[in-house]
């Protein structure tokens, strides 16, 4: 645990090395460089700077400059790229103003970490609400708010006792129905063009989709697999589905509009 400034870390980094490196070169200036450090060191208010100035008295060789170099090398190591240098932004920023209008229906998840994922996942981008669907875990649950991490608040979502009923009151709603399963008649994700609204059907993690639920849908949308595998964790499957349908909505709205 550093406890120092980290600006005063690098100064006396700074003072040190310069003086080793004087040394090293049989710099005539080197004696100066290496008071400067001594006196940069002996009076820190750091106690752990404070303890190598005595490697930096008069006379100080190579290798008791080196010992002080060292420990100091190591701090800047652990300070020295941030996620501020980095560019990263660590918190959280507000909802996007306009939502895609795409409704995420998850049928019988059994996992409510990854029912807490799902909210976590929508929220991220920014996807119109859930519909969470049979024993699927809602909103109130310590372990799903624990996962979804204050997504559970962000994104809209409601129960549906039948995953059928849910479908159908979506279509009547005029969303298009898209089931995400694999199967032989399935249709790249990462290609497909879909219409808005639409829908996204999720199934258990173990069975997937009931296929009377899978017959009731516009289009099968797969996540081709490179792998043996031919199938992914429900929330990572979510993911990469939604990110396809979030730029292809993005993508929708940036073309003009032909004119009537």
């Amino acid at each position: 645990m550093i406890d120092e400034s980290t600006a005063e870390w690098k100064d006396a980094l700074r003072l040190v090395r310069a003086a080793y490196d004087a040394l090293d070169r049989g710099d005539a200036l080197a004696e100066q460089a290496r008071a400067a450090a001594f006196d940069r060191l002996r009076t820190s208010a750091s106690k752990r700077i404070l303890s190598l100035a005595h490697l930096l008295q008069p006379g100080a060789t190579l290798r008791s400059m080196q010992a002080a170099l060292v420990p100091l090398e190591r701090v800047d190591r652990r300070t020295r790229v941030t996620d501020a240098d980095m560019g990263i932004r660590s918190t959280d920023t507000p909802r996007h103003p306009v939502p895609a209008p795409v409704t995420v229906v998850a049928d019988n998840i059994r996992s409510v970490f990854n029912a807490g994922g799902l909210f976590r996942t929508a929220d991220f981008f920014g996807i119109e609400r859930l519909v969470l669907c049979g024993y699927t875990p809602t909103p109130g649950n310590p372990q799903l708010a624990k996962t979804a991490l204050g997504a559970d608040s962000t994104v809209q979502w409601e129960h549906a006792a039948d995953v059928r009923d849910a479908v159908d009151r979506l279509r009547a709603g005029g969303y298009a129905i898209y089931a995400l399963e694999t199967a032989s008649s399935a249709c790249d994700v990462m290609s497909f063009t879909p219409r808005f609204p639409c829908a996204i059907l999720l199934g258990n993690e173990r069975f997937g989709l009931d296929p009377d639920v899978v017959r009731m849908a516009d289009a099968i949308l797969e996540i081709p697999s490179h792998g043996t595998k031919n199938s992914m964790n429900v929330v990572s499957a979510f993911a990469v589905a939604a990110a396809a349908i979030r730029k292809a909505f993005d993508d929708a709205a940036k073309r003009p509009v032909s004119p009537a």
